[in-house]
């Protein structure tokens, strides 16, 4: 009996719609500048990072070891204490966060959470999953949580133990909170019980760069911190990393005898593949290189800023960001160059992988729409 595979048409139309979407996207935080060919051979095995990346398990297909590599990396990228530190890779930001919220609830059973109104559509559903009660603090204008607002609120529930969701770039605006500033508060109110989870999605992958600095870090006082993969460095997959304490992470580990490793991750079966990409990407660039990556971003959300302003668009972003904000565009336009909008905004995400090119090009079409609009 023959076989194979018989829909080749189908398969092809899929591939030109993929290549097509991807040239134009210019709206989503998402690096396409990769290139993992080396690592092709690699799909040929079920690689299944089951169990806690740091004790090898019962099934060999598994990248564990280049799992604890990744974990380093970003642990001293993201100052981590060197003596007490654990993470894993994730399937992405989400599911970081879900990991981080976990951690604080088993630490503060009683606990509250906090989140700025700006915070990703991923934690009201992780809080909902987790079931803990929460409050919503707003958020001030450039998308950053309101401190007094969150002051005021912490100081009539100062009996509660507060996780406080904190943002390194927010999903519009790339808006940052700063963690010292939150600190701050908790001393003053002589709040001594808390938890920070930093959603740093975007940003985290490069906020040690960022000038001047903005606490965010290990060391500036988070707790936990979830960053995707696949968004700043570039996957061909969703991937992300969370790192917290080792301590913490006890707190939650359970013994699984067949698979003779610790239950600590949120998934029972994990990406191996995730972490294979991920290694090899942090090995071809490095710290210097993820600096010159941001730099170079930063140069191309300079001149996208410039050039909308020269084109009569009312254009900003937030210090130190590559996201640039601007007026809500047609639907026409937001399909075509796959741009994401919420109200009357929208933005362009200035991406490694975004040129000149690119930019000029959409402006062209934004320019035509208007004077096709006043005439």
């Amino acid at each position: 009996m023959k076989t194979g595979f018989t829909n080749r048409k189908s398969l092809k139309k899929l591939m030109n719609a993929l290549k097509n979407a991807n040239e134009l996207m210019i709206g989503y935080p998402v690096a396409k500048d990769f290139d993992f060919s080396e690592l092709y051979p690699s799909l040929k095995y079920v690689i299944n990072n089951v169990g806690d990346p740091f004790i090898e398990s019962t099934y060999k297909v598994q990248t564990h070891k280049t799992e604890r590599k990744v974990i380093d990396f970003f642990a001293q990228l993201l100052r981590a204490n060197p003596k007490d530190y654990w993470g894993y890779v994730t399937t992405g930001g989400s599911e970081g966060n879900l990991y981080g919220l976990y951690v604080a609830r088993e630490r503060y059973p009683n606990a509250m959470v906090y989140y700025s109104e700006t915070t990703h559509y991923s934690i009201k559903k992780n809080i909902h999953l987790l079931n803990i009660p929460s409050i919503v603090i707003r958020s001030q204008e450039n998308g950053e949580i309101d401190y007094e607002d969150l002051q005021n609120t912490l100081l009539n529930n100062r009996h509660i133990p507060p996780i406080i969701m904190a943002n390194f770039g927010t999903t519009m605006k790339e808006a940052k909170d700063d963690v010292s500033k939150i600190k701050s508060i908790l001393k003053i109110l002589a709040i001594k019980s808390f938890h920070i989870h930093l959603d740093g999605a975007l940003s985290a992958s490069y906020g040690n760069f960022i000038e001047p600095r903005i606490p965010y870090d290990l060391q500036d006082g988070t707790d936990s911190i979830s960053l995707s993969g696949h968004k700043f460095i570039g996957s061909p997959f969703p991937c992300g990393i969370v790192i917290t304490k080792r301590s913490f992470r006890d707190r939650i580990a359970n013994d699984v005898a067949y698979i003779g490793s610790l239950d600590t991750t949120i998934a029972g079966s994990r990406n191996g593949h995730a972490v294979l990409f991920m290694w090899y990407a942090i090995n071809k660039m490095g710290v210097e290189g993820l600096r010159k990556r941001y730099e170079d971003s930063l140069k191309m959300a300079s001149y996208c800023k410039e050039e909308l302003k020269k084109s009569g668009i009312s254009a900003w972003s937030n210090p130190g960001a590559i996201t640039i904000v601007f007026p809500k565009t047609s639907e026409k336009l937001t399909h075509k160059w796959g741009l994401a909008a919420e109200g009357d905004i929208t933005h362009i995400i200035c991406m490694p992988s975004i040129s000149k090119e690119q930019i000029d090009n959409f402006i062209i079409d934004l320019l035509e729409e208007k004077n096709v609009n006043i005439s």
